[in-house]
């Protein structure tokens, strides 16, 4: 029977590592999620450019999607869609990816900070903090705040289905983690009936809230986490039972 359920998973693009995995599933007590690209699309727009005094619209477009310019993750896209013009690669320099928080790259010799609220902080630099839901990018030009983008997701119609068929299954606990701002997150997980979020989590964060969640279900029972993307990596291995989904999923993950 074990062998028969692998195989027919394999035919609708399910690839399960072993029968162990199978029978964990059956004592599934608490369910895991990532936010974006899995719960949501991962098609990301920009809606709405707020640039500080000093700065316009243009020029902070300019800024984020130079100092986005050889991303491939989605917000990246998205905002150099809404730039609407080429990068120009010779523009840039030194760029450095931190973790959980953004990027720090030199644009015509500026140095610009592209991140989330924990970058300015960490920057000490003082920042508009924004009314809407949205993934909110803020921008910063050699220490000088200069606006922030807020883009906008959508839910996956599966998304709506799968967490009450869960619930009808038995899973006690449906939980989200995710980097991205808690008012953002609130607003996902009221849509789709999510019991527990952390938000505005680093990728070893995502791993101490999993190992508090599993710390909390029953002994017999497993915790499954569904993921997406290379960040979730460490989170897919230490949980009993890992998805990595597919679509702008990362081979690491």
């Amino acid at each position: 029977s074990f062998f028969g359920g692998i195989g027919g998973a394999s035919r609708n693009g399910i690839l399960i590592k072993g029968s162990n995995y199978l029978e964990a599933l059956n004592r599934t007590e608490t369910v895991v999620f990532d936010k974006t690209g899995t719960l949501t699309k991962g098609s990301f727009t920009v809606t709405r450019t707020a640039p500080a005094s000093g700065f316009t619209e243009q020029q902070l477009l300019d800024y984020a999607a130079h100092a986005e310019g050889s991303s491939n993750h989605p917000i990246a896209l998205s905002i150099r869609r809404a730039y609407g013009a080429a990068v120009d690669a010779g523009r840039v320099s030194e760029q450095e990816e931190l973790a959980g928080r953004g990027v720090r790259v030199k644009v015509d010799g500026k140095t610009v900070l592209a991140g989330n609220a924990g970058m300015m902080e960490d920057a000490d630099i003082p920042f508009e903090t924004p009314g809407e839901n949205g993934t909110v990018v803020f921008l910063a030009v050699d220490g000088a705040y200069a606006g922030y983008l807020v883009i906008s997701d959508e839910i996956k119609p599966d998304s709506r289905k799968a967490i009450p068929a869960l619930k009808k299954a038995g899973v006690k606990t449906i939980a989200m983690l995710t980097g991205d701002n808690r008012a953002a997150a609130e607003k996902t997980a009221a849509e789709l009936g999510i019991d527990t979020v952390y938000a505005g989590l680093l990728p070893a964060q995502k791993v101490e809230r999993l190992e508090l969640l599993d710390s909390r279900k029953p002994p017999k029972g497993k915790l499954l986490f569904v993921g997406d993307g290379i960040n979730d990596a460490p989170v897919l291995a230490r949980a009993d039972i890992g998805v990595a989904m597919g679509g702008i999923g990362s081979d690491a993950a």
